[in-house]
């Protein structure tokens, strides 16, 4: 026997009145700053086309419009659409606030933005998106990170000493409030809202010893499947990753190629232990999964075409090889 984990974490850094910035946006502005740092390491040491001086424009434009703004669409096509939501509410998709990032969209919106920005400044595509894919999974880690603090995308039951009770999940299950005998709960009218009750739950639970035990009582042991695709999906293809471009000579699109086949092995593993999303399913596997099977395809394209024009960056040319870098891509 264990005693489980309680995650009750604040979603909320600071708040005043309630109101204050989150974890969850701080994460993309932390992913955004180690990206920087990163890249401009590799860019000092000839890794890609563009001079250090350009990587923080590159990191803004690549943010905004490629990570930002493509995981907003995407999420509004793989996920969001498929949701229920009020009669009459059309505008459910413009609410950020609200959360809804698909990593799978921001992948893609970082593909096109790194292809017009190489189009703009005349630079070779790989030539700066491999070191982007190198240095973009330390973001993915710290928003699963943040994912695991929200509470949200929390894992199937499990009996695994590590296993975790998330407080969040009552407001996925409001229900599970009327199984706590506490005044707080005790609905004020008829009309009272259970996920209204489970908020104020979940806040008290912080700073009541006793309500935090009786949650303990009635929310299931879960796999923190968030801090798994953090690891598998982030750490770990940021070590692999980071090894082959810094201790191995290999042709531009390889580093590229190698991101779009690790990353979608990673993602479908983790899932196995992740309640899979309620909009849709593709016969046993869930939404992020049969996304990632796509990214296969692309994964085997770029390594074909790496291997096929063997260009290199100057930091994994041969003493004596050409300068010129060759023709764009």
């Amino acid at each position: 026997m264990f005693a489980a984990w309680l995650q009750n974490l604040d979603p909320l850094i600071f708040s005043i009145n309630g109101v204050g910035p989150r974890w969850y946006g701080f994460s993309y502005v932390a992913a955004a700053l180690c990206a920087f740092w990163l890249y401009r390491r590799l860019a000092l040491r000839g890794y890609t086309d563009i001079p250090a001086e350009k990587v923080a424009d590159l990191i803004t434009w690549v943010g905004l419009f490629g990570v930002l703004l493509g995981g907003r669409i995407g999420w509004i096509i793989f996920y969001g659409r498929f949701q229920q939501h009020p009669e009459g509410d059309h505008w459910w998709w413009a609410r950020v606030w609200e959360g809804g990032m698909a990593s799978h969209g921001g992948i893609l919106g970082v593909v096109l933005s790194t292809f017009v920005l190489s189009r703009v400044w005349k630079v070779s595509w790989t030539g700066i998106g491999d070191s982007l894919c190198v240095v973009a999974t330390v973001g993915i880690f710290l928003v699963r990170c943040a994912n695991f603090v929200n509470g949200e995308l929390y894992g199937h039951e499990t009996t695994m000493p590590w296993g975790v009770q998330f407080a969040a999940e009552l407001r996925e299950t409001p229900e599970l409030v009327l199984r706590i005998n506490d005044p707080i709960t005790d609905r004020q009218g008829e009309n009272d809202d259970l996920r209204v009750i489970a908020d104020r739950v979940i806040v008290e639970a912080r700073s009541n010893p006793a309500l935090a035990a009786k949650l303990k009582e009635i929310l299931p042991i879960r796999h923190p499947s968030q801090l798994y695709e953090g690891l598998l999906e982030g750490l770990l293809l940021f070590a692999i990753l980071w090894t082959v471009r810094t201790r191995f000579r290999v042709p531009r699109g390889m580093l590229t190629g190698l991101f779009f086949l690790l990353y979608p092995t990673a993602r479908i593993i983790g899932e196995v232990y992740r309640i899979p999303d309620p909009a849709w399913k593709k016969g046993s596997l869930s939404a992020g999964q049969y996304l990632s099977l796509y990214m296969y395809i692309v994964g085997v394209v770029f390594v074909a075409w790496s291997l096929w024009r063997k260009e290199y960056e100057r930091a994994d040319r041969q003493p004596g090889q050409p300068g010129q870098p060759g023709p764009q891509a």
